[in-house]
This record gives structure tokens, C-alpha cells and sequence, in this order.
């Protein structure tokens, strides 16, 4: 069964440990390597992507690590892939002095 870790209990999102395969099971585990629950892997997800822990409405905040890394640009479902594909970044353009 592939792992994946949620690091903060506010986390939306994991991070998979090994590579998921459409309709696998996905065992979410805390980083003290508690079980915390599953979710199905709707789609294919690549090692160290994210996968989606619960619904995220379009606008709605990435959260990881207890912090926000993106918005959903488009709705994201509970066990979906989340990647630049459906999140945009909160990260500011960078300033020249």
C-alpha cells in the first residue's frame, strides 16, 4: 500500500511517499508514521507530488505544512492529484532593487 505524509493536522494535502496508481489506496500517515486515514488516488499521482485529502472548491487555500503554498484554480477532489495544473501559486514576483 502506498504512504503518503500529512506533516500538520490543518493540512488539506499529503505528500505521497511512493508513486500511486489510478484507484489505489493511499494510507495517510502523520510524520510520527501514525495512521491517520486513506483516500483513493482518483488518478495516477507521481512520487513526492501531493495528493488531496479532502474536497478544495476553486479559490480555496493549498494547505501544507500548516501554511498556505496555493489557491485551487479549478475545484479539486478528495484524492485528486494537486500540482501546477489545478493550483496557482501565492508566491509574489520577485523585486529588483
Amino acid at each position: 500500500m502506498v504512504k503518503a505524509l500529512r506533516i500538520d493536522e490543518g493540512d488539506n494535502v499529503a505528500t505521497l511517499l511512493a508513486e500511486a496508481s489510478k484507484g489505489e489506496r493511499v494510507e495517510i500517515i502523520s510524520d510520527e508514521g501514525v495512521i491517520i486515514t486513506h483516500v483513493e488516488a482518483l488518478e495516477a499521482i507521481p512520487f513526492g507530488h501531493k495528493i488531496a485529502l479532502t474536497d478544495i472548491g476553486e479559490g480555496e487555500r493549498i494547505i501544507k505544512y500548516g501554511e498556505a503554498i496555493g489557491v485551487a484554480s479549478r475545484p479539486i477532489k478528495r484524492g485528486e492529484w494537486v500540482h501546477t495544473h489545478n493550483v496557482e501559486s501565492l508566491r509574489l514576483p520577485e523585486r529588483r532593487v
